[in-house]
């Protein structure tokens, strides 16, 4: 603590002793009187008894009411009493021959009527105003003061182990940055040759792929300042706010410099201009306005990066991303097969694990799992084993967390009616038949009646063998087909439907408009994007502009090419259940005596065909 902040705190803590000890000193005061009060009665007793010595009236001035001290014959001390007319306790003193005198007026001091109250009242305040100020932060560091300065946190020596060897799975994002640690560890290495460094890294990516952990590796791996901060910190309600915040940022980073600067969530603060609803000159495009200029605005030499993080690029403002301010995009996708078993390595560190635990195969299960999404996967299998009681993590923890984590807590205790359950094993044998023999969507990896806690009544888990990177026709035709063989399985055991199906139907009906709409897989409509935005309206390109871009003949020809589809694929699925009809009676039997089977027991079934 300070000089300063020390005297103030001395200053607040005297005044208030003194204001404690006056307040004590008062009531203390009215206590011993309160225990020593004087009654009427008591007063008419002695009178009475001749035990009145003598009586000092103090009448007030205005009203006939007053004071009366009385003295006893017996007692050293006086009493006093108050009385509401002085005048008829005279006549009764001189009845009873009891000697008195009335007392001058006092007159009201200066001091108790007007300095007292008023060095109360100063003292009070001061004393709000000083813990008050201290609360906010103390001394001259008043908030209303501290208002426009910038909220980064500097990176401490925890934060600087964070280096490229925590990151798992990206190999390529990670080769891309090592040029920046480069130049920030030699930047004369480049300068002599006139190589001028990327002054802002833009990092690209779904949510929890490992964008800020990147940031932070970069900053370890250099050994330099760095500076983390949030898009939405810099704006505020007040105009003006957000610019201040984002000179005083970069007024601090040259003087830290070499150094990085990190804004998470960059696209609260750099959305496009010019779109939505707002006007131009709204906090957050003087925000933005400030940032392209101190991105822009120091030289080669100063030894600033500027690093920022975002899932929606699409909506960011142009004159962000030309060159000379975010020029190098580093795209942090979902990992694949080998990078999730890396990052399930990483993770797994400190969790005692069984013999029986596969990480390859856990990360052969989790394809599209992002690396926020391994971790919590072992999170949550660490919980159920520590819940039974167990020092370890086995398979099956990995397996029931999986399921947790991606379709849902397993709801065993919820009451369901035999018919129910049945329904549902045909539903879920028709489904998991047509991943087993269909050659792009399988194999199964569980198959289960059990309700989950999204509602659904059951699902059927399949287990990819490889990371596609692009999809085609085929493997999308195969999609309808198996999200169609839950209705047509009971279709063909009940000769009835119920609504079971319609996520499935929902599903198809999406594959099926994507392909002739947005992907030219209509020989129809042949080569042509018939898709419209979505996110116009959102980013704000499109807010007035509420019709699609073709003709109603377009639309029913969308229309028939859907349904033709939805129908190919229906007949497909129909004649592989009905091909395989005991395996599916098999599968449903099987089901209902065990709520879930593997992929062993489910492919055990077709050993007969």
């Amino acid at each position: 603590m300070d000089s300063k902040k020390y005297r103030g705190a001395s200053g607040a803590s005297l005044l208030m002793l003194v204001i404690v000890l006056f307040a004590v000193f008062w009531f203390s005061d009215r206590m011993q009187s309160t225990e020593q009060r004087y009654t009427e009665a008591m007063f008419q007793e002695d009178l009475k008894e001749d035990n009145v010595d003598s009586v000092v009236i103090n009448p007030n001035k205005e009203t006939p009411t007053g004071t009366l001290k009385i003295y006893l014959k017996d007692e050293d001390y006086s009493k006093s009493m108050n009385v509401l007319n002085t005048e008829k306790v005279q006549e009764i003193l001189e009845e009873n021959g009891v000697a008195y005198k009335i007392a001058d007026m006092p007159k009201p001091s200066v001091f108790t009527t007007v300095v007292l109250p008023l060095v109360l009242t100063v003292g009070v305040v001061l004393l709000l105003f000083v813990l008050m100020n201290r609360q906010a932060g103390g001394g001259a560091n008043a908030k209303a003061m501290s208002f426009g300065k910038s909220r980064a946190r500097l990176s401490t020596d925890r934060d600087k182990k964070v280096t490229f060897a925590n990151v798992a799975g990206l190999k390529e994002e990670k080769e891309e940055l090592e040029e920046i640690v480069d130049f920030l560890k030699e930047p004369k290495k480049y300068i002599q040759v006139g190589a001028r460094i990327p002054k802002g890294v833009l990092l690209v990516g779904p949510p929890g792929t490992g964008k800020t952990l990147l940031a932070k590796a970069v900053a370890g791996e250099a050994g330099v300042p760095f500076f983390t901060i949030s898009g939405s910190d810099f704006v505020e309600m007040f105009v003006g706010v957000g610019a201040s915040r984002v000179r005083d940022l970069f007024e601090e980073a040259k003087k830290n410099a070499p150094c990085i600067i990190f804004i998470d969530e960059i696209d609260a603060v750099a959305r496009r201009r010019g779109t939505g609803m707002g006007g131009g000159h709204d906090e957050r495009e003087q925000t933005l306005n400030q940032l392209l200029v101190e991105m822009d605005g120091f030289g080669v030499n100063e030894g600033i990066i500027v690093m920022s993080a975002t899932n929606r690029v699409d909506i960011l403002d142009p004159a962000i991303l030309r060159p000379g301010r975010f020029d190098r995009k580093v795209m942090v996708g979902r990992p694949d097969i080998q990078g999730r078993e890396e990052i399930l390595k990483v993770h797994a560190k400190g969790k005692p694990l069984s013999e029986d635990v596969d990480l390859k195969q856990v990360a052969q299960t989790t394809a599209g799992f992002t690396g926020a999404d391994l971790e919590n996967l072992l999170n949550e299998a660490a919980i159920m084993a520590a819940k039974e009681g167990r020092v370890y993590i086995q398979q099956s923890d990995i397996r029931h967390a999986f399921v947790k984590v991606g379709i849902g807590a397993e709801k065993k205790s919820r009451v369901i009616s035999d018919k129910e359950k049945r329904i549902t094993a045909f539903h879920e044998a028709g489904h998991a038949i047509l991943f087993h023999v269909l050659p792009d969507v399988g194999p199964v990896y569980s198959v289960s009646i059990i309700p989950t806690g999204v509602g659904a009544a059951g699902y059927t888990m399949p287990l990819p063998e490889k990371d596609d990177v692009f999809n085609t026709r085929g493997k999308m035709i195969q999609d309808i087909t198996v999200a169609l063989g839950g209705r047509i399985a009971e279709e063909l055991v009940f000769d009835d439907i119920t609504t079971g199906a319609s996520q499935d139907i929902k599903q198809a009906t999406g594959i099926a408009r994507s392909m002739v709409t947005k992907f030219g897989m209509s020989e129809k409509l042949g080569l042509i994007n018939y898709d419209n935005d979505e996110d116009e309206v959102f980013i704000g390109r499109d807010l007035a502009h509420a019709s699609r871009g073709y003709g109603e003949a377009v639309a029913g020809t969308i229309d028939e090419e859907v349904k033709r589809i939805i129908d190919e694929c229906y007949a497909n699925a129909k004649s592989i259940i009905q091909k395989y009809d005991r395996v599916l009676h098999a599968c449903a039997d099987l089901l209902l005596e065990k709520e879930k089977i593997t992929r062993e027991e489910f492919e055990a079934l077709f050993d007969g065909e």
